[in-house]
């Protein structure tokens, strides 16, 4: 009878074979949600796309809001990195905020197949919850595909500088600002990353920093590219 192979190497191909499947499980979740949209996509369909066990595909990911915000998360990371370089490099917290919203619209309009269902998703978790995000629950999108956080941050960052009104709260308004910008692309389909983010900006800045729509005048629009 031959020898078993050690526990490392046993170790290792269930490594392996545990990372192959949830690769399998991503792309399938992603062409899924992308063809389907949020309500008429299951986990079971995207277990059988992707030649794997329901149970698996649990094992992996507790619930349909989980997957979508694992297969959406790397693809608004970027914004998020290099907002956070910026940052590093001492730029001002204003000029990183106003150039982390045009990159987020970007990134949202590039992925709008998946950003939609994305929205759904957030939507029904909040609605489900009815609460804030928290970082205990493995299944929150909004702590998977953690938007707001950097955007919280940069105002908040803005806020205590006194480049920014300190009212409303940063966190709290970020979260409406995400929203206002997740829900154009839902509800405005097509729509140029540039209007998108311009919208965003006006309304981010005529709460935070007024002065700058009152000195473009009254047909001004001075986030516009």
């Amino acid at each position: 009878m031959p020898d078993s192979p050690p526990a490392s190497a046993r170790e290792r191909a269930a490594r392996t074979k545990r990372e192959r499947s949830r690769r399998a499980l991503l792309e399938a979740a992603a062409e899924l949600f992308a063809a389907q949209g949020w309500l008429p996509t299951r986990l079971e369909d995207v277990a059988r796309r992707a030649g794997v066990s329901t149970a698996t595909t649990y094992n992996h990911f507790p619930t349909k809001h989980a997957l979508i915000a694992h297969v959406y998360a790397p693809l608004v990371a970027p914004p998020i990195e290099r907002a956070r370089a910026l940052r590093a490099q001492g730029r001002d917290a204003v000029a990183v905020l106003e150039e982390h919203v045009r990159d987020l619209a970007v990134a949202t309009r590039e992925h709008e197949a998946l950003t939609v269902p994305f929205v759904f998703a957030v939507q029904d978790h909040s609605a489900r919850t009815g609460r804030a995000p928290d970082p205990a629950d493995d299944a929150d999108p909004r702590i998977i595909a953690p938007l707001a956080q950097l955007l919280g941050e940069l105002i908040v960052q803005g806020q205590e500088d006194g480049t920014l009104r300190p009212f409303p709260p940063g966190r709290d308004f970020a979260t409406q600002v995400l929203n206002l910008l997740l829900l154009r692309v839902m509800n405005r389909r097509g729509e140029p990353a540039e209007l998108t983010a311009e919208i965003v900006l006006t309304v981010l800045f005529g709460a935070l920093r007024p002065e700058v729509l009152v000195d473009a005048g009254r047909d001004g629009r001075p986030f516009a590219r």
